[in-house]
């Protein structure tokens, strides 16, 4: 079977005859423009001969053309450093502007993809990395404001939201008529240690809809971020996997497996096994993962980035594995 096809298997919900796997991460400096950001990621495929191919931008991307200033410190994940936030006070969310996502940093990011689908297409399902309105608000005023705003200024989030929905369905479109077959939706704010269920449903779900309502032609991969997650909350969004850290934070990989039908992208702790441990003891856990699945509507992977230093061993270790080796 190719790539692409164990994927739709998987997502269908069946055990293909090879499990699929795919590891992702940043490309720090690389991804400041799109053909440098296209090569890494083009490179990385052909060395590991991933079944999925997650294009991962810079950090915050979608907040440049907002006035989100960043830059990269020595970091063992990837990431900028925010040095200076468009939202300082709560009328800064009325005056965000509709952004032209054909420019600016949007229109990089699209400009990689094409560069990255022609290359790889026909081989493999490549996904854009794409952030929850409600993640995208939190970085652009910072954690503690974005709640702060969400609980004493509720209206003028909202408004900023709305503006942040309809700028990022516009690029989820961009990208889909660039040639990318999905998009890897991440939100990063379905957490209690930030918010309550209430909030989110109301804050959180209602953006991400609009959102996601733009892809439905392609394969959707959501990713939810940190610990104490809301992972039922998900459970009806309209998407083909589901991805968490399920080595760090509930549910375990077996009670998923139970609880929803949906594709599972899960498996190996990204920061402690596959960048510290050994070639075996990622084996291990990724055979451990498959066995609690069964095979059955899964995808080995980590539940986010994984560390730029990982060493390529365990990379190796971790594909093979799952391929049965």
């Amino acid at each position: 079977m190719s790539h692409r096809d164990i994927i739709e298997a998987a997502a269908r919900g069946e055990r293909p005859e090879r499990i699929p796997v795919s590891l992702w991460r940043h490309f720090p400096g690389e991804d400041q423009r799109a053909e440098k950001l296209a090569q890494a990621h083009i490179a990385f495929y052909r060395a590991f001969d991933v079944d999925l191919l997650k294009v991962t931008p810079a950090s915050g991307y979608y907040g440049d053309d907002w006035g989100l200033r960043a830059g990269y410190k020595s970091n063992r994940e990837g990431v900028r450093t925010y040095t200076e936030r468009p939202i300082k006070k709560p009328t800064d969310w009325e005056r965000l502007r509709r952004l032209d996502v054909s420019q600016g940093a949007y229109g990089r990011e699209a400009q990689a993809i094409r560069l990255v689908t022609k290359a790889v297409g026909a081989e493999v399902h490549v996904l854009e990395t794409v952030f929850s309105p409600l993640t995208i608000a939190r970085t652009l005023a910072g954690e503690q404001a974005s709640v702060r705003y969400l609980r004493e200024d509720p209206e003028a989030l909202h408004s900023g939201l709305q503006v942040i929905a309809e700028v990022t369905r516009d690029f989820v479109r961009s990208v889909m008529a660039a040639g990318v077959d999905g998009i890897f939706f991440a939100t990063q704010m379905a957490t209690t240690d930030l918010l309550t269920r209430e909030e989110y449903e109301e804050f959180g779900r209602p953006y991400d809809l609009q959102v996601l309502e733009a892809a439905t032609t392609g394969l959707i991969f959501l990713h939810i971020h940190g610990v104490h997650i809301m992972f039922d909350l998900f459970a009806d969004y309209p998407v083909h996997v589901l991805n968490w850290h399920a080595r760090e934070t509930p549910p375990k990989i077996a009670d998923a497996r139970a609880e929803i039908n949906t594709c599972l992208a899960c498996g190996i702790d990204a920061w402690n096994t596959l960048a510290k441990g050994t070639p075996d003891a990622v084996a291990a856990e990724v055979r451990d993962a498959v066995a609690q699945t069964e095979g059955r509507g899964h995808i080995v992977t980590t539940g986010c980035v994984m560390p730029i230093d990982t060493p390529e061993a365990n990379i190796r270790a971790a594909i093979a594995a799952a391929r049965g080796g």
